[in-house]
């Protein structure tokens, strides 16, 4: 089978905070070194590893560092990791959004990739005008968009408003119209990201079944980018997995899940997080379990204790429509548990400028006996700005007092009152 991609020494490096190497001197040497000279750049000897967790001493990181890699036609590859490991970069140098630093990709055939909500959407335009627009873009002629923009206004669901200005639509809209292009274009190489985890169960359902359908009959390659190991582990054949920004294994999607795994059951629990101010539009800024809402925390948790979720938000600006999640996965990184904000306003709450902090309660007894992680998610529904933290804080639920609980079936217990009252035959 021929090579669909194949990617030689790959590294990014970026310089943090400034797009310049900040002095007069430094930016004058690095243009004499490489436009002049055809040297190195003198400033790539220099740099750490990208981890996040950590303040380093050096102004530049490694986002990728050395990365080969042989992608084969009709593979549909999983490329898993934790939050800031590259694999949003490696796609962004796949569908040529930004550039390597060092090495090159070789990809035979048209990309198509779907990175971020409204990505390549023009937000007067109307879907109609949109999916010819995206279709240009990705080299389609006008005469085969038309044979196929039936079919993808039909798979996306958008009938009612495709000829309405796709600033108008929601982040789920924007999700299934964006997939729908990229998915029905015929490209050769189809790039998802993380961004299928906006739209409803139904359509993700919908679209991982797309997406094997232009794998398995098609032959069409496909790299998908997620922090659910239960889609990975159902439509991908193999699996890379990224640790700050270099392969740490790659294999069958299997063994790459187990790998993955067993880094997160070997990692210390975490149960309070603060994040850098980057000043987005919304943001997290800090999560914290605690038990009993006393400012405490045991990260063995008996199965009929109580845990509180503190978090506290960042908004730029005032909105109307903040979207707010929490996700609660399991040890094979499934999620048992989705909880959005909801009250007698509905979905959305109304913000202004500002600090906010929330404390939740997650009942129990609820969660089985095993350990979990938590993600948090924060959206404008009116830009699709958001903001998503994934596997941040770890705890564990134990059965203290008894082994009764321990091998229950299914994903949650919920003791209920459970009356016998004798009748008559």
């Amino acid at each position: 089978m021929s090579i669909a991609i194949k990617i030689e020494n790959l590294s990014k490096q970026y310089r943090l905070g400034l797009v310049s190497t900040r002095t007069l001197s430094h930016d004058f040497n690095r243009w004499w070194q490489t436009s002049i000279l055809g040297r190195e750049d003198p400033y790539l000897k220099v740099g750490e590893t990208n981890v996040r967790e950590l303040k380093g001493t050096s102004e530049y990181v490694w986002a990728l560092k050395d990365i080969n890699l042989e992608v084969e036609e009709g593979e549909v590859l999983g490329i898993i990791g934790k939050n800031g490991a590259g694999k949003s970069t490696l796609l962004k140098i796949l569908s040529k959004v930004t550039s390597p630093t060092t090495g090159v990709i070789k990809a035979r055939g048209r990309v198509a990739s779907l990175l971020e909500v409204g990505t390549g959407f023009h937000q007067e335009m109307t879907g109609r005008e949109n999916i010819y627009l995206n279709g240009a873009i990705l080299g389609m002629t006008k005469t085969e968009i038309n044979k196929k923009l039936d079919e993808i206004i039909d798979f996306a669901g958008v009938e009612r408003y495709i000829d309405t200005p796709v600033k108008r639509y929601s982040s789920g809209m924007m999700v299934r119209l964006g997939f729908a292009v990229a998915a029905h274009l015929d490209p050769e190489i189809l790039v998802v990201d993380e961004v299928l985890a906006v739209g409803d169960a139904e359509f993700q359902k919908k679209a991982i079944g797309k997406m094997q359908d232009v794998s398995r009959h098609s032959g069409r390659t496909v790299l998908f980018v997620s922090h659910n190991m239960s889609s990975i582990k159902k439509l991908c054949s193999s699996g890379l997995l990224l640790k700050e920004g270099q392969i740490k294994y790659f294999g069958s999607v299997n063994d790459t899940i187990k790998e993955y795994l067993s880094v997160f059951n070997n990692d210390s629990f975490v149960n309070h997080i603060k994040f850098d101010f980057n000043g987005k539009e919304v943001q997290i800024m800090e999560a914290k379990l605690d038990y009993k809402n006393q400012n405490k925390f045991h990260h063995n948790i008996n199965i009929y204790s109580e845990i509180y979720l503190y978090i506290k938000y960042f908004f730029k600006d005032s909105i109307s429509k903040v979207h707010l999640t929490y996700i609660i996965n399991n040890e094979d990184g499934e999620p048992v548990l989705f909880c959005d904000r909801m009250d007698y306003h509905g979905f959305y709450a109304k913000v202004e400028n500002g600090f906010y902090e929330t404390t939740l309660k997650i009942p129990n007894p609820l969660l089985l006996p095993g350990r979990y992680s938590i993600t948090l998610g924060c959206a404008s529904a009116e830009t699709w700005e958001d903001d998503h933290k994934y596997d941040i804080l770890t705890f564990e639920v134990t059965d203290l007092e008894s082994n009764r609980i321990q091998k229950r079936q299914g994903y949650v217990f919920m003791p209920t009152p459970w009356e016998l009252n004798k009748i008559n035959s």
